[in-house]
């Protein structure tokens, strides 16, 4: 294939792309954006890649979540703490439950461009420009926001690095170690139904870690901190260009705007823009898989991404629906296993289940959900395949998008406080509910 640049992708039909109006001014702020110091590292994009081939083996899993859009007015102390605390509460219930290490990856510091169905929408016969994340536009229906600004990517840039520097003073401030679960704990947990299980688990686990530590003598200080990663969908591709840089001692080129970048179903045409773009980078990628893939199309996209078969290069976050995941996801794997592929297997179970009410508001069913998760997951085992890996829209706050869970919201409960602009999220609770069904789930079905 030709010499690969981060501008390579210019030269292909490249989708859901802003149309910016003023052309200079676009090559001025991704010039700006080139010159801004990397929001991440090569060597802890390379750790997350040995993690990810340790999880295609079977070792590890990935948890992967976070809200569907990023918005610039969320980038704050209590939003930020509370999307890590749900994570690390459903790390903590999946260790316990699978026995593997848990890869903690959250669709944040970065999450602010969205695809589109139609670059226009008309309201009132006003036809303006779709909105397209924060990154490109604003959300109000006027003319003045709608326009695509490219000004906002370095809006965005300065929000992900906000997001991250907090993020990572939290992790290393000890705010996820292990000796203190009670950090954890968001104020509205004790009125989960699921509480007191959470809380006996927490229990056993800090009493086997001092039992451990008893024995040996010694604090398990590697205990004491956990890695976190970033990641978000490579859509924006002026963005990704400007982050894509060259490091000391190490060869080609890496996305350094996020650990991990992942190309989606709108986007993963063979000879298009993203895919030409996601080739030439060295982080670990996903590739969303949607129930109109097919297995000729999975294993070209394979080849041309991954040509070395290099571990913990490939993700694929499958996204079928709880009632197409039985016919469209046996023949995606039989034939990467055919093609003797090393992949990380991954189920995102909400992208496929999203529905629209009587009165107009998106949302998800929690019983749709946990379905194709359990179908994936048996699915897998069935076909001797290794599922690793579970991906979630979700919120450390108390929205009220998605429909039941141990609680049992209703349509009634969706006006109480939906706050996304875009997809619905599973709120704090139903996300720890559904960490906790996983864990027995897996439990079970290893026991069988």
């Amino acid at each position: 294939m030709a010499e690969w640049t981060p501008s390579s992708w210019q030269n292909r039909p490249a989708g859901q792309q802003p149309a910016y109006p003023d052309s200079r001014a676009l090559a001025g702020a991704v010039a700006q954006l080139a010159s801004l110091p990397p929001l991440v590292t090569s060597w802890e994009v390379e750790r997350l890649k040995t993690q990810l081939a340790e999880a295609a083996a079977g070792k590890r899993f990935l948890l992967q979540g976070g809200a569907c859009a990023e918005r610039f007015d969320q980038c704050s102390a209590d939003i930020i703490t509370n999307k890590l605390k749900i994570l690390l509460q459903m790390s903590l219930v999946l260790t316990h439950g699978l026995k593997r290490r848990i890869i903690r990856v959250g669709r944040f510091a970065g999450q602010y461009a969205k695809p589109r169905s139609a670059d226009t929408e008309e309201r009132d016969g006003i036809t303006l420009p779709s909105y397209r994340g924060e990154i490109v536009n604003g959300p109000g229906f006027s003319a003045e926001e709608r326009a695509p600004d490219p000004e906002r990517m370095l809006r965005g840039f300065e929000h992900a690095a906000m997001t991250l520097n907090f993020i990572r003073s939290l992790v290393d401030g000890g705010f996820a170690d292990l000796h203190h679960p009670e950090y954890w704990d968001l104020d509205f947990v004790s009125h989960s139904p699921r509480a007191q299980e959470y809380q006996r688990m927490v229990e056993s686990i800090s009493d086997s870690l001092r039992f451990m530590e008893t024995l040996a003598g010694i604090r398990a200080a590697e205990i004491t901190r956990v890695d976190f990663y970033t990641s978000h969908e490579a859509l924006l591709l002026p963005y990704e260009q400007a982050v894509t840089r060259r490091v000391p001692r190490r060869e080609g080129w890496y996305n350094l705007g996020t650990h991990f970048p992942w190309v989606g179903l709108r986007t993963a045409e063979v000879d298009g823009a993203h895919v030409d773009y996601f080739r030439g980078i060295r982080n670990p990628i996903g590739i969303k898989i949607g129930p109109t893939m097919t297995p000729e199309w999975l294993l070209e996209l394979l080849e041309i991404l991954d040509p070395n078969s290099e571990p913990g290069r490939l993700t694929l976050i499958h996204r079928m629906g709880h009632a197409k995941v039985a016919e469209r996801l046996p023949p995606l794997i039989e034939a990467v296993q055919r093609a003797e592929r090393t992949v990380l297997w991954c189920c995102d179970p909400m992208h496929g289940n999203t529905e629209t009410t009587a009165g107009g508001r998106k949302t998800r069913r929690f019983e749709n959900i946990l379905s194709e998760l359990e179908q994936s997951f048996e699915i897998h085992a069935d076909l001797g395949s290794y599922q690793g890996g579970v991906h979630f829209e979700l919120s450390g706050d108390n929205v009220t998008e998605c429909i039941g869970g141990a609680r049992g919201l209703s349509e009634v409960d969706l006006d109480r406080a939906y706050e996304s602009r875009v997809d619905p999220r599973l709120n704090y609770e139903q996300a720890l509910e559904m960490a906790l069904l996983i864990g027995r789930m897996v439990a079970r079905m290893n026991s069988e």
